[in-house]
This record gives C-alpha cells, sequence and structure tokens, in this order.
C-alpha cells in the first residue's frame, strides 16, 4: 500500500510539473509575440496561413508588393457613322413648312456623316522591364489610340505587338525612360479549386482595386472561343478588370482576368497563364499565332454514342468529318473513329482535341491513337497549319463587289471555328476601308443568313438576292455575329 501511494504521488508531482513548464513557455512565447514588430506579426501570420491553407489575416504586405507592375490601359476609337434615319431635329414636318421640303437640308441633316471618339478602360500587367505588358485582345483591339499608366502615375504611349483574337490575348508595347517593375510567372497547371487568388486591376476607372476570392472551379468552357480552358474565381471582376493580373498567395501570376457573368454575382474567368505563356514568343517575333490542324470535324460523345461505337467511355473526340487532301484524309482517320490520345496526351472531349492540337509544331509527325469498332489503331499524322476562318473562305471561292464587302462560302472546317451549327449563309472574308457596309458596320466574320428578308445558303443564292434591282443602291441584311442575330441596313452614298 505505501508502495502504491508514492507511486501515485510521484505521478501527480511530475505532471503538475509539466503543467507549470507548458504554461510558462506559452506565456513566453505570447508576450514575445505581443512586442513583437508589426512586420513580424505579419509575415507569422502570413506564413502560417499558408500552412494550414486559410486566408491570412491581411493581403497587405503582398499586394504592396505587386501592385507596382499592375497597369491602367486606356484607348481610343474612331467610329464614323452615315448618321442615316435619325431624322431631323424638329420633325419631317419642319422641311415643308420652311424649306417647302428642299433635298438639301433634309440630305444634310438625315444622311449627314458623323464621327466620335469612343473611349474604353482595361488593364495589363509588365512581363519585361523594357516595357511589354500582356493584356486582353478585346482591350485594345481596333483601337486607334493606346495609352498606358503607370502606377507610379507616369503615362506612355503603346503599341499593339502581337494579338490573338481565340485567346482573347495581346501583347503591347510602351517605351519607358528606365528599368519597369514585372511580375513574375506561376503554373496554373498547378492550381487547385479552393486556393485564394488575387485580382488587381481599374474596374469602372477605379484604379489599382484589389479583390481576393478563391478557384472556384478549372477547365471552364464559356464559349468565348475554340480554345476556352477558363479559371473560375469568385474575386470580384468587373468591367476595366479585363487583363489585370490574378495572384496566387506566392505573389506569381496564374491567371488574366477576361469575363464575367453579368447577370451573376461572384462569377469570373480568367485564361490559365500557362496558355498565355505558350502563344506569347509568337505573339512577340510573328504578331500572330500559327496552330496546328489535322482536318478533322468533331463532336463529343454521349452515352448511346459510346454504346453504338462499342466503347466503355464517354472520353475522345468522335470525328464527324474528314476534310478532303487535309492530314487526317492523307493518314488513313476514317469518319466514325474516335480520337483518344494525340502526341502522347489523352483526350478527353473535343475542346481537349482543339487545345492539345494547336500547340503542335506545323510539320511534326504525331501518332494519334483512335478507336474504330471498338478496337485501338495508332497513326502517324503530319500536322499543317490551321488556316484563318477569311484564308479559307476565299479559298473555297470568294465574291465581292456589294457595297464594298467580300464574302466567301461557308464550308464545314470555317462552319466548326465560326461555331456554327449548321452551313447557312456566307461569311464576310473583307470589308473596305469607307465603303458602305464599312459605314453601317459590317465587319469580316459576320455571317450573312438573309438578304432583304430572303433566306440564303450560299454565294449562289447571294449573288442572285444581291444582284435584284432593289437591292442595288440599299439592302437589308440578316447577319450571325456570334450568338446574336442583327438587322444591318446597307445604302450607297
Amino acid at each position: 500500500m505505501e508502495f502504491r501511494h508514492k507511486s501515485g504521488k510521484n505521478f501527480l508531482i511530475i505532471w503538475l510539473v509539466f503543467l507549470i513548464f507548458f504554461f510558462f513557455v506559452s506565456l513566453v512565447g505570447a508576450v514575445h509575440f505581443a512586442f513583437a514588430s508589426p512586420r513580424t506579426q505579419q509575415k507569422y501570420r502570413l506564413a502560417s496561413a499558408r500552412d494550414i491553407g486559410t486566408a491570412p489575416a491581411s493581403f497587405a504586405d503582398l499586394v504592396e508588393k505587386l501592385k507596382p507592375a499592375v497597369v491602367n490601359i486606356s484607348t481610343t476609337k474612331i467610329v464614323r457613322s452615315e448618321g442615316r434615319g435619325q431624322g431631323a431635329p424638329f420633325g419631317d414636318d419642319f422641311f415643308e413648312r420652311f424649306f417647302g421640303g428642299d433635298d438639301f437640308f433634309r440630305k444634310f441633316f438625315n444622311e449627314a456623316p458623323r464621327q466620335y471618339k469612343q473611349r474604353s478602360l482595361g488593364s495589363g500587367f509588365i512581363i519585361t522591364r523594357d516595357g511589354y505588358i500582356l493584356t486582353n485582345n478585346h482591350v485594345v483591339e481596333r483601337a486607334d489610340k493606346i495609352r498606358v499608366r503607370l502606377s507610379s502615375g507616369k503615362e506612355y504611349d503603346a503599341r499593339v505587338v502581337g494579338k490573338d483574337a481565340k485567346t482573347d490575348l495581346a501583347l503591347i508595347k510602351i517605351t519607358p525612360a528606365g528599368n519597369l517593375p514585372v511580375v513574375e510567372f506561376g503554373d496554373s497547371d498547378k492550381l487547385r479549386v479552393g486556393d485564394w487568388v488575387i485580382a488587381i486591376g481599374n474596374p469602372f476607372g477605379l484604379e489599382q482595386t484589389i479583390t481576393a476570392g478563391i478557384v472556384s472551379a478549372k477547365g471552364r468552357v464559356i464559349g468565348a472561343g475554340p480554345y476556352d480552358n477558363f479559371i473560375q474565381t469568385d474575386a470580384s471582376i468587373n468591367p476595366g478588370n479585363s487583363g489585370g493580373p490574378l495572384f496566387s498567395l506566392d505573389g506569381k501570376v496564374v491567371g488574366i482576368n477576361t469575363a464575367i457573368v453579368a447577370q451573376g454575382h461572384g462569377i469570373g474567368f480568367a485564361i490559365p497563364i500557362n496558355m498565355a505563356r505558350e502563344i506569347l514568343p509568337e505573339l512577340k517575333t510573328k504578331g500572330k499565332v500559327t496552330r496546328g490542324w489535322l482536318g478533322v470535324s468533331v463532336q463529343d460523345i454521349t452515352e448511346d454514342m459510346a454504346q453504338s461505337l462499342k466503347i466503355k467511355e464517354m472520353e475522345g473526340a468522335l470525328v464527324a468529318e474528314v476534310m478532303p487532301g487535309d492530314p487526317a484524309d492523307k493518314a488513313g482517320i476514317k469518319t466514325g473513329d474516335v480520337i483518344v490520345e494525340v502526341d502522347g496526351k489523352k483526350i478527353k472531349d473535343t475542346h481537349e482535341l482543339l487545345r492539345v492540337v494547336a500547340t503542335i509544331p506545323i510539320g511534326k509527325k504525331v501518332d494519334v491513337k483512335v478507336l474504330r469498332d471498338g478496337k485501338a489503331h495508332v497513326v502517324p499524322v503530319v500536322v499543317t497549319e490551321r488556316k484563318e476562318t477569311m484564308q479559307l473562305a476565299e479559298k473555297g471561292g470568294g465574291t465581292g463587289g456589294y457595297f464594298g464587302m467580300t464574302v466567301g462560302e461557308i464550308t464545314p472546317e470555317i462552319a466548326q471555328q465560326l461555331g456554327l451549327s449548321e452551313k447557312r449563309g456566307v461569311v464576310v472574308v473583307r470589308v473596305k476601308s469607307g465603303s458602305p457596309a464599312d459605314e453601317a458596320g459590317v465587319r469580316p466574320r459576320d455571317v450573312i443568313v438573309q438578304v432583304n428578308k430572303v433566306k440564303i445558303s450560299s454565294i449562289k443564292e447571294y449573288k442572285r438576292e444581291m444582284s435584284r434591282k432593289d437591292a442595288r443602291d440599299k439592302a437589308l441584311l440578316l447577319v450571325k455575329r456570334g450568338k446574336t442575330n442583327l438587322y444591318i441596313a446597307l445604302k450607297k452614298g
């Protein structure tokens, strides 16, 4: 009994000593932290936040480091309008009473050409110390003047070095007096859903605005282009943020803020920085991007299709059409084949096929793995350059002369590039500057589906309608532009 009593007493003493020691160490740590400098406390909080994956107490130190490399971009575009259909300022009766319906005055008020400046704002970020800046293509597209404002307040004129509408990226250049602060590229492939991100930009012209959020999703396809692969974030993105950087918590750029859902709240999209990294060399040296082409029209696989094609999974891209004379045709790929791998990279769907093939160097021979009747076949294919829609239309036999615009036939390849579900109408290839079509707002890539309310599906039908007597001086076109239909009235001067 005495031995047990002593053992219990010793245990209590040891336990009490341990508690006193733990309390003393905690007290010393708390006092040390309380009297530490604010910067030391902030570093401790940031490090702790990164370690446990939660939001830091403040982004201030990180933002202070990143802001100097983010710029404000303002553009000016000269817009010309015929002014037709605006009407007289006092009504038509005014002419009848005071000028007897004089055609000169009626023409002056109703048809006088006008011109005005259209201004817009965007963001960008400096990627080289000598003044190369990355932004969105839609920020600088068709701009007559580009002005860049640094965080220091200094302003410079900028020129477009290269741009790519399909990924909505543009590279511009300023000539600074000295070296500039630059951003550091991260790896967008390593981003995980739930990671914290920071957006810096100039929404509504409010310079150097900071917002924070998380990565909500990756690989989003929103219909912006054939290579959609957006990062979705709930970091607030607004008009004027376009082209600005999306940073990870290690201070590296992981995306380029590009689009929002107008009807939603907290739904923004950024282009992965790895996509920009791939095309930057060509933008800088060539001013444009060349992409690989197989020569197939493809579609995603449904569950019913998978059963009919005798394949186990709904992965890959189903070949719906093979373009005659193109690489896939020469290699022996057939309609009904399912492309599941290209150059060692697995293909999940049609969008991934487009992205993978686009990055393959022109002239490279790659192995394309297809499933045919449930069996795998490997086909060597030599990749060629993907021609732009306008080049393809001209190659297919374009026609011009009507109101200063040239149109072309819509081939299966062009339909795929434009995202058309059916090959109806003709595509506008070129618009002559200052022509009636230009003044009315017709653009290259517009698809004309009606002429004077008559549906057309080919160049032959287009010529027939445009050659009619009532279409010689004026015509009403129904045009498909992206996902929108609009009427455009043409009139010769």
